[in-house]
């Protein structure tokens, strides 16, 4: 079994994720797996990165697939005993206000990975993280914002200190279920299926860095959920103010603190600034 460190970033071929993965093997003194769900294309990935003279590893991971998720928690557990620094970047984006895809369907498939398949990883890494390990979920700032779309109710409910895993996952089903109903809006929920999903990934963040104080407060694990802000990939379009590279800060910033660090742990990040939840 390898003592090497070990990094992995999902979803990091391509624009932020790929950007992350390009600083972490610079900065992080161990192995940096680059994941992908095409696996062509993660080599591609891999050979550019080696062509700058940088060394990334690679690994299929199809965060909508659990049995792929398994395969690499799995790899992760017999070469390395573990991980050391978790990066949940993979997610998906409609263009909201130009896509002809009925909203229920949007809601759906965006819900599905952003939330649904990002749960599912950690559920399965979350227990191989090492002792002065680093979690970073990437959310986004729209998650701020579809927050004050949401009912009084639902703002409540979902900026509690004691909500629940399972009660979370109850909400975001009853987005889903509401969208196909066509009754979301009038049961208090904005008209935005990203904002809803990163709704999710900011508050399970926050119940997951609960769970660690409760479970592993000795480890010293630090998780936290950020926003790189507005980047220019496929995602976000050209007009985006940030390059990829700046958009990686953040979340690099929050996966390589220092192990006597304390904090922030818990926290919604932007600029890496701790934002107001």
């Amino acid at each position: 079994m390898s003592s090497v460190p070990v990094a992995v970033v999902t979803g990091s071929n391509k624009g932020i994720g790929f950007a992350i993965v390009r600083a972490l093997c610079k900065q992080f003194p161990g192995d940096v797996y680059l994941t992908a769900r095409d696996p062509s294309r993660g080599q591609e990935a891999v050979a550019k990165l080696q062509e700058e003279g940088l060394h990334p590893l690679f690994h299929q991971l199809d965060i909508d697939d659990p049995q792929s998720i398994r395969a690499l928690r799995d790899f992760l557990k017999e070469k390395y005993g573990g991980l050391n620094v978790l990066v949940n970047n993979a997610g998906i984006a409609f263009k909201e206000v130009h896509d002809t895809t009925p909203f229920a369907v949007q809601a759906e498939v965006t819900l599905k990975t952003n939330f649904f398949g990002t749960r599912n990883v950690c559920t399965e890494l979350l227990p191989l993280v090492k002792p002065y390990g680093k979690v970073v979920n990437v959310s986004s700032m729209v998650s701020s914002s579809a927050l004050r779309g949401c009912s009084q109710e639902l703002q409540q409910k979902f900026r509690s200190d004691a909500i629940t895993e399972d009660e979370l996952v109850e909400l975001m089903n009853k987005f889903v279920e509401d969208t196909k109903k066509s009754v979301h809006e009038k049961e208090g929920w904005p008209n935005t299926a990203y904002g809803v999903s990163k709704i999710g990934v900011t508050v399970l963040s926050r119940i997951q860095a609960r769970l660690i104080n409760e479970t592993r407060k000795g480890d010293h694990i630090l998780l936290n959920a950020c926003c790189p802000g507005w980047v220019r990939t496929d995602m976000a379009g050209p007009k985006a103010t940030k390059s990829p590279d700046e958009g990686a800060e953040t979340p690099v910033y929050l996966a390589l603190l220092p192990s006597d660090a304390d904090g922030p742990h818990g926290q919604f990040l932007s600029n890496k600034t701790v934002r107001t939840w």
